[in-house]
């Protein structure tokens, strides 16, 4: 009985640090780890999280079991958090055992779109928003051109897992060099337009909504470090900003 209480303090760990680690809020990695653990078998499921880290206690026949798990950031991956919440329901159906679980669990692994498909679609993204705010076209393709290269900055970075604050600096100071070609060179009629839009493939908004929904729904110290975490990002952003137009004595959409 007691390997069982280990094998399934196991998985409920690992199941709390893939979610965790992906992009999950707190509140839905508790009630996941708590599901399984109970559908496990176990009387009682504790589970507690930090910014970085995850502790979990499970009460099996008046035994306990305490155990921790480092859970570092892994970019958000919603497939990773759905998968995760399908062995969950699997195993409240009696589909799945904590064995079979556990095997599932180990097989889940974190795929992600074609790197040229997201940068298409970013500077897509970016260059509607420059549409919409009332560029013309010659502003939309600027966008595009700029949004589309700092995204492609972005990912070289970070395939070399360097620190994600040096990464968004580097992407908005490449992104807004291009762009201050626009105002430089006098393309379209608000060429203002293509530095405001370029960069807002930088904004957190994920961690944003994470951080205000884990303080409303009583995470007050996960969602105090999303939110640190997400306003550093900013802060890397805007420098990144500030020192491309420093370089091209642009001001943008300050002028």
């Amino acid at each position: 009985m007691d390997s069982k209480q280990r094998a399934v303090s196991r998985l409920i760990a690992q199941s709390g640090q893939m979610l965790l680690a992906h992009g999950a809020e707190s509140t839905l990695v508790g009630h996941i780890t708590y599901r399984i653990g109970i559908a496990a078998g176990m009387d009682e499921v504790e589970v507690s999280l930090s910014a970085s880290s995850i502790v979990v206690t499970t009460v099996y026949q008046e035994h306990c079991v305490t155990t921790v798990r480092r859970s570092p950031d892994k970019g958000l991956n919603m497939r990773v958090v759905t998968q995760v919440q399908r062995i969950c329901i699997m195993m409240e159906k009696g589909i799945l055992d904590y064995d079979l679980a556990q095997k599932k669990l180990n097989a889940i692994s974190p795929e992600r779109y074609n790197r040229w498909v997201v940068v298409v679609m970013i500077g897509l993204s970016c260059a509607a928003f420059c549409r919409l705010a009332g560029g013309d076209w010659s502003a939309f393709m600027m966008t595009f051109l700029a949004s589309s290269v700092g995204m492609i900055v972005r990912q070289e970075i970070g395939h070399r897992h360097f620190n994600p604050l040096l990464n968004f600096s580097a992407t908005a100071f490449i992104t807004t060099l291009i762009s201050a070609q626009a105002v430089l060179h006098d393309i379209g009629e608000h060429p203002q337009l293509v530095m405001a839009s370029s960069v807002l493939m930088l904004v957190p908004g994920f961690p944003l909504i994470n951080a205000v929904a884990d303080m409303l729904k009583g995470y007050i110290n996960m969602g105090i470090a999303r939110f640190v975490m997400a306003s550093l990002l900013t802060l890397a952003t805007c420098l990144g900003i500030i020192g491309a137009m420093s370089v091209t004595n642009v001001l943008g959409w300050v002028q």
